[in-house]
């Protein structure tokens, strides 16, 4: 359909909670859904939120297969996520590098959790139901807390792991080479 301007942290829209979808398999559903997914493949990213393009329904969007900005990991399958619920397994928890398109340039270092389960629906109003691991569950998580109001730094518990790409890339470079 169109690849949207994605909203950038600041931006109120980005911390309200959102309103769940109850109409599936609409034209206006349709919409909201192909636009996500034209602008998260726009800009190589690993899954996109409604708010994000300033829609503030339950609506996520995620998927990886070969992606320049996450060359080490796993593939994901390109999956519509609509009125989530996540799960934890198990209280353990991995801290992970994460970025965000409505945080361009910067990363930090996120607790999250590595086992969950999370269900939804897909925009025709078939129930989906996982359980996954690792990457998989820290990109549900990333994008279902847009559904929620927040965004990556908050989950954050060392703001000393925060800053720009190219600046942690550096510091990663130097530490190696000692």
């Amino acid at each position: 359909m169109a690849v949207k301007k994605v909203i950038r942290m600041g931006d109120p829209r980005l911390l309200k909670v959102t309103e769940p979808v109850t109409e599936f398999n609409t034209v206006a559903l349709s919409k909201l859904v192909n636009d996500l997914l034209d602008t998260v493949a726009k800009h190589d990213g690993a899954g996109l939120a409604a708010p994000q393009i300033g829609i503030n329904k339950r609506v996520v969007v995620f998927g990886l297969e070969a992606n320049p900005r996450y060359p080490e990991e796993e593939s994901i399958p390109t999956t519509v996520l609509i009125n989530p619920v996540i799960e934890a397994l198990d209280e353990q928890m991995e801290a992970g590098w994460e970025g965000c398109l409505s945080v361009p340039g910067l990363r930090g270092l996120v607790p999250r959790y590595r086992h969950i389960r999370y269900s939804g629906f897909d925009q025709f109003g078939t129930k989906i139901e996982r359980e996954v691991n690792d990457f998989h569950a820290r990109v549900v998580q990333h994008e279902c807390d847009h559904l929620d109001g927040i965004l990556y730094p908050q989950r954050m518990s060392d703001m000393c792991q925060f800053g720009f790409e190219e600046e942690l890339e550096k510091a990663a470079e130097a530490e190696s080479e000692r």
